[in-house]
This record gives C-alpha cells, sequence and structure tokens, in this order.
C-alpha cells in the first residue's frame, strides 16, 4: 500500500518532547510511523501491531531494511489479543486509524479493511491508549475533522486530555479534512488549536508543510 499523507503529518507532527523510550504504534501498516518515530526519537523499544497478513509482512521487511531495525518489532496481531496480556507501558502510543465508515466499499477486500472503521472502533482504540500508556506517556492521533469532539470526549472518559490539536486543510480555501490530536493523563487548563495548511496549488507545498516534513522527504 502506497504511504499517504495521514501517516506522513502523524510521524512529523506526533510531540515527542516527553523522550520516550518505548513506542506502541497501532495498526502499522508499512510501519511508516515506526520509522519515523525511529528516526526522530531515541526510543529503544518500537513496537508496531498490524493484523492484515500482507501489510505485516512488508512491515517486517521495511523494519529490517531500515537503520533502526535493532529498535523495531512488529507483531502480526489485533489489538483486542494485544491488549488481553499487557507486557509492557508506552510512553508514546500513535495510530493512523482506519475510519472511512460511510464512504465506498471497493472490490479490494484488503484496502476496505485498511479504510473502514470497524476494522478498529475509535472505542477499542482509546480503551487500549487508557491501558498501556506510561503514566507520562502521549497517545496521538490522526482522524476525521467531524469526528474530533467525539473522539476528544471519548478520551476524556478515561482521563485522557487534548495537549496539542492541530486542524488539517488540503489548500487554503477548502475546508478542515483531518484532525491531529495528542493527549496526556492531565488536563491543560488552557488549549489553543492551530492550523496547518498542506498546498496553495497542486504539489505547491506551503512552508508550514514543508518545515514540518521535509527530514522526511528525499525531495521536497
Amino acid at each position: 500500500m502506497k504511504i499517504g499523507t495521514d501517516g506522513v503529518l502523524l510521524g512529523a507532527w506526533c510531540p515527542i518532547e516527553n523522550n520516550p523510550y518505548s513506542v506502541l504504534d497501532i495498526g502499522a501498516g508499512t510501519g511508516i510511523l515506526s520509522l519515523m518515530l525511529a528516526q526522530r526519537s531515541n526510543a529503544e523499544q518500537i513496537d508496531a501491531l498490524e493484523i492484515d497478513e500482507d501489510a505485516y509482512e512488508q512491515c517486517v521487511e521495511n523494519f529490517e531494511n531500515s537503520p533502526w531495525g535493532d529498535r523495531l518489532f512488529c507483531f502480526h496481531a489485533g489489538l483486542d489479543e494485544f491488549v488481553e496480556e499487557p507486557e509492557d507501558e508506552y510512553d508514546l502510543i500513535v495510530s493512523n486509524p482506519p475510519f472511512y465508515s460511510e464512504d465506498y466499499k471497493t472490490e479490494n477486500k484488503q484496502r476496505d479493511l485498511a479504510r473502514f472503521k470497524d476494522a478498529l472502533p475509535f472505542e477499542e482504540l482509546v480503551e487500549a491508549a487508557h491501558l498501556l500508556l506510561s503514566e507520562n506517556g502521549i497517545f496521538a492521533v490522526i482522524i476525521p475533522f467531524k469526528e474530533e469532539e467525539k473522539f476528544i470526549d471519548l478520551c476524556a472518559e478515561v482521563e485522557l486530555f487534548p495537549i496539542k490539536v492541530t486542524r488539517v486543510k488540503g489548500t487554503p480555501t477548502t475546508e478542515i479534512k483531518r484532525s491531529l490530536l495528542a493527549f496526556k493523563r492531565y488536563e491543560l487548563s488552557t488549549l489553543t488549536a492551530d492550523e496547518l495548511v498542506i498546498e496553495t496549488a497542486r504539489h505547491q507545498y506551503t512552508e508550514e508543510y514543508i518545515e514540518l516534513t521535509k527530514a522526511f522527504y528525499l525531495k521536497m
């Protein structure tokens, strides 16, 4: 599967000021988030979780071919299996969850699995973060903007509170499409959301997007 902008955005944007020792990437796909966080941080343990067999195999191959192979490990399992016997807490949990709930189903079953929210309900994701996040850990996701309020409410139910919110637009004139959200176990007294625009025209990237992601593109 090709790398999407959502994964690149989350991998570049995700806060790491708590200097995570351990990272968990839920629904890793080909491993892009884990690889970006290996490049950005000094985390010693980066675990990825992927249920789809083909994506899992590609993820393992990508990890082995990377300079950080000794810090990266992929589990071929669903989140429900993984949380049954949690062995570790994580200082950073990231997820670019599948979410196209009301969109069409394609002829490609594998793509459908990656795209449909029923492959990973938000409730299950939030509960896993609640169970697996260390005391000072950060939980970061990218979701559709229209789901932002619901997701923040779900997190509040398990006492996870937003510390950073960025809303993403494709161009200056289009509506907000995505929300980048980061949570911790304590509440900030004030939180200001900011906005990121990706392009001014086709392949004409904004300075903000270039600044955020240039470390990960060969040509930017």
